[in-house]
């Protein structure tokens, strides 16, 4: 039962308001974010192209170093009811409370840093260190649904050398190794209304122990390292157009560390415990075409493979595992249209819409992660200090398309003992800035 009790927060871990679908981060650069991520993989403006296609290192001139941050501003709200059992008049019932909260998730900053040399006609290799998944929630310790995680937070770091070799002047492929460590920390809390008189009789009879709100039921702290690959190629059928695709493999990240709390550890000492993360392979198909000498067009089309995001289950030293959630994730599609336009030799301006589809349907959205369609609008500028100088702003409108309903609940040995019903709206800010110099 306590295990039991314990997953519910773990899958907490991944509470998602990351800015594309599921737990996916899509802040490569600054560069990027202005069209909307638009032609990543046909792009090469700088060294942080290789981030989504390795291939496109070829088309970079002599050393480069690009590097930048993305400030990510959301507004996200989860508005909803917890209905909990109660003693009443007539015996055993329930009580619905207010379970809403105006801030689910906070800033955060996203950086990254890129290295590219073109070693001659043929050869060019880099380096690339960003994040492809992160996330973090939060909510009041004694908040009603603290029970379902009242702190969740997953960052990843990946460090990624990539090689790229230039068949001829139309033919480019590339490939890299994938180091990603993550690290996560969740929490969950005594939601305030267990002081209602009328639940407290109930505890006894579930054998679970008096807490007082706010206290420390469980928590899970872990880390790992994995690796993976990723594959990229690029077609240039004549001047100016260039035609990309790029694969990024799964990671496999097994996240070991301690569990404790007072429903896990209740002898105050920590236990080792483990889960299994997956972090989905996603691919990029992406066209650039240069129409006139001031303006480019771009397109992507982007795929997830969240199908496999799957099954969560949590393992422990005894050999006992847990299933966490059955998440019935999807594959998903984003796509993407963007444009620059050159002002004269020291400007360009960008500009570009996307739509990032949903991983989930409504009848398998959790309160864990609350995923719904999203409508990109953004926009950003280049300035050239000088030939080797370069700085790129961008900002980005992210506005979620309809509500997300969710209807949950969270169980103790067969026993519902909170069940929430609502839905999450918001939508989220993008600011990015990213310097990129000419060795």
């Amino acid at each position: 039962m306590k295990y039991r009790l314990l997953s519910g927060v773990i899958a907490g871990l991944l509470a998602s308001q990351a800015n594309a679908a599921g737990f996916q981060l899509a802040e490569t650069s600054a560069t990027g974010l202005g069209r909307a991520f638009a032609g990543e993989a046909a792009i090469a403006d700088n060294a942080a192209a290789q981030g989504r296609n390795p291939a496109l290192l070829t088309q970079l001139e002599g050393r480069q170093l690009s590097v930048g941050a993305i400030l990510v501003a959301p507004d996200v709200a989860a508005k909803g009811t917890i209905t909990h059992p109660a003693l009443t008049a007539n015996g055993l019932g329930t009580k619905t409370i207010d379970a809403s909260e105006n801030d689910l998730v906070p800033n955060a900053v996203v950086p990254n840093f890129f290295y590219s040399n073109r070693l001659n006609d043929r050869w060019a290799y880099g380096l690339a260190i960003n994040s492809n998944y992160g996330l973090k929630s939060e909510l009041p310790a004694t908040h009603p649904a603290a029970i379902f995680g009242s702190n969740t937070e997953i960052t990843t770091i990946e460090f990624n050398p990539n090689v790229a070799f230039a068949v001829n002047d139309q033919f480019s492929l590339g490939a890299g190794v994938r180091f990603v460590y993550g690290d996560g920390a969740i929490s969950g809390t005594v939601p305030g209304w267990v002081e209602d008189p009328a639940v407290q009789p109930l505890l006894g009879m579930l054998d679970l122990p008096p807490v007082a709100p706010g206290t420390e039921l469980k928590s899970l702290s872990g880390d790992d390292y994995a690796w993976g690959y990723k594959l990229g190629a690029t077609w240039q059928p004549a001047k100016g157009h260039t035609i990309g695709l790029s694969y990024h493999s799964e990671v496999e990240l097994n996240l070991e560390g301690d569990a404790g709390g007072l429903l896990y550890a209740p002898d105050g000492l920590a236990k080792p415990g483990k889960l299994a993360l997956t972090l989905p392979a996603f691919a990029e198909l992406a066209s650039s075409h240069q129409l006139t000498d001031a303006w480019r067009l771009s397109a992507s089309i982007n795929w997830t493979q969240w199908s496999r995001f799957d099954d969560l289950v949590a393992e422990f030293p005894d050999g006992t595992s847990d299933l966490v959630k059955a998440e019935q994730f999807e594959d998903n599609w984003r796509f993407a249209v963007g444009s620059d336009y050159r002002l004269n030799d020291k400007m360009v301006v960008r500009a570009g819409v996307a739509y990032d589809m949903t991983a989930v349907e409504d009848e398998h959205r959790t309160l864990s992660i609350p995923d719904s369609n999203r409508l990109w609008i953004s926009t950003g500028m280049g300035y050239a200090f000088s030939d080797r100088l370069n700085l790129d702003l961008a900002v980005t409108y992210i506005h979620s398309q309809g509500d997300a309903p969710i209807n949950e609940a969270f169980e103790v040995g067969g026993n519902t003992l909170a069940q929430y019903n609502g839905e999450v709206t918001g939508s989220v800010w993008l600011a990015g800035a990213q310097l990129s110099y000419k060795l």
